[in-house]
């Protein structure tokens, strides 16, 4: 008969860690899925790169195809629905104390956290689109915080276990 590990602050602090990058990513679906509208308007901005400094250099990168803009809005709350469903999964497993499939799930949710906000809103809004240059329309300061926040959760997923 297998043996449950002990239950350990480490332990506490993954499944607390985890449950709350799940809810954080869970009510962001939510929102995006309810109120469609206020991001969608975000991304279309974005992509259109209409509040950016307009360089001539910069601008061949714009999507102004509002079918292309809405593709992309619908892929990112797909995206986070299922980071979401994979976090909960995550979370359910570290409160069963099936450690090693909890890790698992785990690092994959977070993992998609961080691909959404370091490569998609940092790298490829910030960087490609340009965000940083819009007043209006810059999400940096809050991708680059959900990214930082889901590095630490990973990073205490992967603590080695204390016995």
């Amino acid at each position: 008969m297998p043996t449950t590990p002990p239950r350990t602050a480490l332990h506490l602090a993954a499944t607390l860690l985890t449950g709350t990058a799940a809810l954080y990513i869970a009510l962001v679906a939510f929102g995006n899925i309810t109120d469609f509208g206020t991001n969608q308007q975000f991304v279309q901005h974005v992509l259109a790169m209409d509040t950016t400094f307009k360089d001539d250099d910069l601008m061949w990168r714009a999507v102004t195809s509002k079918g292309l803009q809405n593709a992309a809005y619908v892929a990112i709350i797909v995206w986070e629905s299922v980071a979401a469903l994979v976090l909960i999964y995550g979370t359910w497993l570290w409160a069963r104390r099936d450690d090693a499939r909890a890790r698992r799930f785990s690092t994959y949710g977070l993992l998609m956290l961080m691909l959404l906000f370091g490569a998609g809103f940092i790298a490829i809004g910030g960087e490609w689109f340009s965000m940083w240059q819009s007043g209006d329309w810059n999400g940096l300061d809050a991708a680059t915080r959900v990214f930082l926040f889901s590095g630490v959760v990973l990073i205490v997923n992967h603590l080695p276990r204390e016995n």
